[in-house]
């Protein structure tokens, strides 16, 4: 069964930092690239970071280069994403997904074109 656990939300104040995981099994880790996608309340999903299996290949949103930081954990099929500096316009449901490598060659990733997602982690930046 494929599975990817997102992790790590919470209530934070701005300026914070927070780690969020995401936990994959069920699939061949190897041959997949991980995308972040985060929802607002009242917006769209967006795609804002994403890391290929190998470290690779790494994508970054204008909206988060600089805050942002992804990495992956081959050993144990997760991938991180470290967030600091925290604003209030993070506050958002914050979703991982998996997309085969043949595919992660399309910036920013869409949502339609993932294989996999999990359920999300919400991230509540207090001011």
């Amino acid at each position: 069964e494929v599975q990817l656990q997102a992790s790590g939300g919470g209530l934070v104040q701005a300026g914070g930092s927070l780690r969020l995981s995401c936990a994959a099994s069920g699939f061949t880790f190897d041959d997949y690239g991980i995308v972040w996608f985060r929802q607002a309340p009242g917006k769209e999903r967006e795609g804002i970071i994403c890391i290929s299996s190998s470290g690779g290949i790494t994508w970054y949103a204008d909206s988060v280069k600089g805050r942002f930081t992804i990495a992956s954990d081959n050993a144990k099929n997760t991938v991180y994403l470290q967030i600091k500096s925290l604003k209030s316009e993070d506050t958002a449901v914050y979703y991982c997904a998996a997309v085969s490598l043949l595919r992660l060659r399309v910036f920013p990733p869409t949502s339609s074109g993932m294989d996999f997602w999990g359920k999300g982690t919400l991230v509540t930046v207090s001011s």
